[in-house]
């Protein structure tokens, strides 16, 4: 009996010493996104929005399928604000999600929140957007998650990426 509960024990020691080194082999990265307000001029019309590190959509994230990453959020703007990641599953982190109020509290102005995305099975492009009022008009931006390493695309490898975003701008003429 104590020989067949040492070959178990040894057989859980190295399911854990091998299987859960395969597991932990996913990359980390952490990204920085300031949201602060700057002033943005188009179609003759100058007006302060909300932007994310100064651009307008904001950045790119590119990652890899599997990857895990951590967005510290810094609010510096004047009103509340939360990130909603487009598509993505968040299931074992819900309340990073961004919904104002259902499963996120705001990030304040002045305060900062790691948001921790785990790309699970996404892949393809999807996006990133603000989910609190109006500031989803100008807080948002691309997510570009590629297949993991030694993997295909499911279809032909495109040439080139060019990632499109359309947003809203409203003009007001005086007159």
């Amino acid at each position: 009996m104590w020989l067949i509960m040492k070959v178990f024990l040894l057989q859980i020691l190295a399911f854990l010493l091998f299987g859960g080194g395969i597991y932990c082999q996913a990359s980390t990265r952490r990204l920085t996104f300031v949201v602060k307000e700057a002033s943005y001029t188009r179609l003759c019309s100058t007006k302060n929005i909300l932007t994310v590190n100064g651009q307008f959509p904001g950045p790119t994230i590119y990652a890899k399928k599997g990857e895990t990453i951590i967005v510290d959020v810094y609010n510096k703007g004047k009103e509340n604000i939360t990130i909603h990641w487009h598509g993505v599953s968040m299931p074992r982190y819900p309340w990073t999600d961004g919904p104002e109020y259902i499963t996120q509290c705001p990030i304040q102005p002045g305060s900062k929140f790691s948001q921790k995305i785990i790309l699970s099975f996404e892949e393809g492009t999807l996006w990133w957007h603000a989910h609190s009022d109006w500031t989803r008009n100008t807080v948002h931006g691309a997510i570009i998650i590629y297949p993991k390493n030694g993997t295909k695309y499911p279809f032909p490898k495109p040439n080139a990426e060019i990632p499109i975003i359309l947003g809203i701008s409203v003009v007001t003429f005086k007159g």
